[in-house]
């Protein structure tokens, strides 16, 4: 999530190709209207992104049901937008791409394959509730590092959800039964995706 110019798209295909997930643009989901709208400078209301954000939702949701991983971009600017979006999920992450003005601009400036016109981004940071939770990327370094860092995170957070589910799995079964036979059983659900 983030400002447009963020580089939500960049980063998000590189995590999503490091960690071997399906990648999917959020602006791929808006209305012809809103696109139209921000190709002729004109902010978004939230009655223009409530239909956009719910677009959105179902993608994640039908992921989620599926046990399917995803990296999905999205500006999510406010906590109502990340609320419909997320929910009460613990299995959705969010990464928050976080940047200057400034060096946000620059890239907006720089950009000419986009919809999104960089005299609007004044309205995004209006708009911008920053997140309590989640990870914070500062966008100013470069786009493959956030996303290494990122896909070492969620390798790390990975193992160490195993280890505690292993650990939780180990404590239900008879203490007759050998350490090994327990952890093989539980690595073989279907629920862990590495």
């Amino acid at each position: 999530m983030g400002v447009s110019g963020a580089g939500k798209s960049i980063v998000g295909r590189l995590l999503a190709d490091a960690l071997g997930w399906s990648f999917y643009e959020g602006d791929d989901l808006h209305t012809r209207s809103n696109v139209d709208k921000m190709a002729q400078g004109i902010s978004l209301t939230d009655d223009d992104r409530w239909p956009w954000l719910r677009r959105i939702r179902l993608l994640i949701d039908d992921l989620v049901s599926r046990g399917r991983n995803g990296v999905v971009a999205c500006s999510a600017l406010k906590q109502a937008y990340r609320d419909e979006l997320v929910g009460t999920k613990d299995d959705v992450k969010l990464v928050y791409l976080k940047g200057r003005y400034g060096t946000i601009m620059s890239r907006l400036e720089d950009r000419r394959d986009h919809f999104m016109k960089s005299g609007l981004l004044e309205s995004q940071f209006q708009d911008l509730k920053e997140p309590d939770g989640g990870v914070t990327v500062n966008v100013s370094s470069d786009p493959k590092l956030s996303s290494h860092r990122l896909s070492r995170l969620w390798a790390y957070d990975s193992c160490q959800t195993l280890r505690w589910r292993i650990l939780a799995a180990t404590r239900s079964y008879p203490s007759s039964t050998p350490r090994s036979s327990v952890i093989e059983s539980v690595t073989r659900m279907k629920s862990y995706s590495f």
